[in-house]
């Protein structure tokens, strides 16, 4: 999901504040599409990283030459980053370098960072066509643990043709990583009442999103200001030219359709071959990708229920209605009286917000569903063990209340640095209540998710608006039709944005679709990476 900076949960991810966004799961266990605070506002997929991934042994650093590259018009003082050599060294997984950038791109002779690299080399050297550039989402899913999973994350043939290079983007993970509260205070953030109707509760949830804010200030306070999608996608661009490539081929879920777009917008000339699945348009507002959210997650928990009532033993009820009254009436519990969870040594109770994360953490994938339903089933015992243990994978968090990576706190940077918001509770209120009449289930949370964003201590710099990218090469971008976090809808708006562009469309369930639909998505996109062949525009699947 996608996270817009909240007190709670956070953003369910594909928005502009949320959770990164899920490219598939099994090997590719989403990680963590979590970064939405379940106000989500962007998501992530993420593989589940085994603990010995390859066995690959270091080896000798090596560089790879390349031809230098002068920075695009319009910039100026970049020379010595464009002109960068690359030294790769064997990683796990593949293999591994550091690409210098500046932190401010106003002031390219000051301070500089290291972004982290990851390449699996094209399995064909003789038929290889060039790099693929990949992007999970989030904002603050890792492209490095992405890129292990090639095999998983593209098609044979372009796995076979294409080195795949993913990057931890600038405060993400390995790449100068955002952080902002201990493990102990991310607990009480993301514990805190997503739904409050109380002053003292309103007071509480504002006060949360400010310890965030002013945590990720006091910690940060050279990058804090720096980590924008804007300042990203200037990233991509120096990544691209120590590559040696000419155009920047790119596959860019959830939030990284975010990303993509934003390249596309600031160099649409050097777009190669781009595929956005599962879209964040950058001209939504924080309301709108709050409002988009929650109608997408009722709708995904509608799909939920259906399939769980085919069950003589749904754990929600007969039928779709009832189910959905009683999931709404199971959070409203939870707010009452949390369940107790005795698995983690941290978090003791399973609260409405532990309780609404877990069931929206099944909501990205189908393969989940069975597991929300005895995870649901146990909690109508009075055990909140396994929901708590569905919330702690979306949250990449352990049950020993150890947080696994930074995603939790970058998604909130950046998103905040990208979209601002309100913590006016009036507003917020209306916000809520206008949004429960389209989403009974959600609406609430979602609205209540993003009030980090209006206690930033950063204001965006760029205004939002649409991106048209003319002069680019064609765009695929693909949506999914019961997509919770990234509503289809949104899929449709870009593509209708973008001067060159096709849409596919595949009717289903689950967050994005290529490599975890079908052959009617994989294989034109496939095609489209490999022999430059656009999909046919208007393609239903």
């Amino acid at each position: 999901m996608t996270r817009t900076g909240s007190p709670g949960p956070g953003p369910l991810g594909g928005g502009s504040a949320g959770r990164a966004g899920r490219a598939g799961r099994g090997l590719l266990a989403a990680v963590v599409g979590v970064v939405a605070s379940l106000s989500l506002s962007s998501c992530l997929v993420l593989p589940f990283l085994p603990s010995n991934d390859s066995g690959s042994k270091p080896s000798a650093s090596r560089s790879t030459p390349v031809t230098p590259q002068t920075p695009p018009s319009g910039t100026t003082g970049l020379d010595a980053y464009y002109s960068q050599q690359l030294t790769w060294s064997s990683c796990t997984g593949g293999e591994c370098a550091k690409l210098k950038v500046p932190v401010d791109y106003s002031k390219p002779s000051g301070n500089s960072i290291e972004l982290a690299l990851l390449r699996v080399v094209a399995r064909d050297s003789g038929e290889r066509i060039g790099s693929l550039v990949v992007n999970p989402g989030g904002p603050g899913g890792s492209g490095v643990d992405y890129a292990r999973y090639a095999n998983q994350i593209v098609g044979a043939e372009v796995r076979k043709r294409f080195d795949i290079v993913g990057f931890d983007p600038r405060g993400v993970g390995r790449s100068a990583p955002i952080d902002c509260l201990s493990d102990k205070d991310l607990d009480a953030f993301l514990g805190t009442d997503p739904t409050p109707d109380t002053p003292a509760e309103e007071q509480d949830s504002i006060s949360e999103a400010k310890k965030l804010a002013d945590g990720c200030a006091a910690k940060n306070p050279a990058l804090i200001a720096h980590v924008s999608t804007v300042d990203a996608a200037k990233d991509m661009d120096i990544l691209r030219a120590a590559l040696g490539e000419t155009k920047l081929n790119y596959l860019g879920k959830s939030y990284g359709t975010f990303l993509g777009a934003t390249y596309a917008d600031l160099f649409p000339t050097l777009v190669g071959r781009f595929v956005l699945d599962g879209v964040v348009a950058p001209d939504l507002t924080s309301k709108e990708i709050s409002l988009g959210q929650a109608k997408g997650f009722e709708l995904a928990t509608r799909s939920y229920v259906a399939d769980c009532i085919k069950s003589p033993d749904c754990p929600v009820g007969q039928s779709v209605d009832e189910g959905m009254t009683w999931i709404q009436d199971f959070l409203k519990g939870l707010d009452a009286q949390p369940l107790p969870v005795t698995d983690d040594q941290t978090v003791t109770q399973l609260n409405e917000a532990w309780g609404s994360i877990g069931i929206a953490d099944a909501m990205y994938e189908q393969a989940l569903w069975k597991q929300l339903n005895d995870a649901l089933r146990d909690a109508k015992g009075g055990d909140g063990n396994a929901l708590m243990r569905l919330a702690d994978d979306y949250a990449r968090r352990t049950p020993g209340g150890q947080y696994q990576s930074n995603i939790m706190e970058v998604i909130y940077a950046v998103n905040c640095s990208d979209k601002a918001d309100t913590a006016d509770i009036a507003q917020v209120e209306a916000n809520a209540n206008a949004a429960v009449k389209e989403a009974p289930t959600w609406g609430r949370f979602l609205a209540w998710g993003s009030v980090a964003c209006g206690v930033w201590p950063v204001k965006p710099a760029t205004p939002i608006h649409k991106v048209t990218a003319p002069g680019s090469g064609p765009i695929v971008v693909v949506g999914t039709t019961r997509d919770p976090a990234t509503p289809y809808e949104w899929s449709v708006r870009l593509r209708n944005q973008l001067s060159n562009a096709t849409l596919i469309t595949f009717d289903g369930d689950g967050h994005t679709a290529y490599m975890r639909s079908n052959s009617c998505v994989n294989t034109p996109i496939d095609d489209y990476y490999v022999n430059g062949t656009v999909p046919q525009d208007g393609l239903k699947c």
